[in-house]
């Protein structure tokens, strides 16, 4: 099905919605980091942050709760992850 035109042409309705997606994560993802960095304590939960394995980074911004929506009750996993890479550039 043929959904809308973009630069270079028509574009279906599955790559609509995967940029819609990956809009919808990348916006989520700043929130997210900004939600972080309101924190008044911020400056030592990023020392945190760095202390805790890669892998495990998800977790502690899940724990923290920054990856939830104004009005979610739980936030995604997908949106804590893309969150800890954000932060990462903050520890450099």
């Amino acid at each position: 099905m043929i959904i809308g035109f973009a630069w270079g042409g028509w574009t279906t309705g599955g790559t609509s919605r995967q940029r819609t997606d990956e809009a919808v994560l990348a916006t989520r993802a700043a929130i997210c980091v900004a939600q972080f960095i309101k924190d008044p304590n911020y400056k030592e939960k990023l020392k945190e942050l760095q202390a805790v394995s890669s892998y495990e980074r998800s977790t502690f911004i899940e724990k923290g709760g920054w990856d939830k929506m104004p009005g979610e009750q739980k936030a995604n996993s997908t949106v804590s992850q893309a969150c800890a890479s954000g932060l990462e550039y903050l520890t450099k």
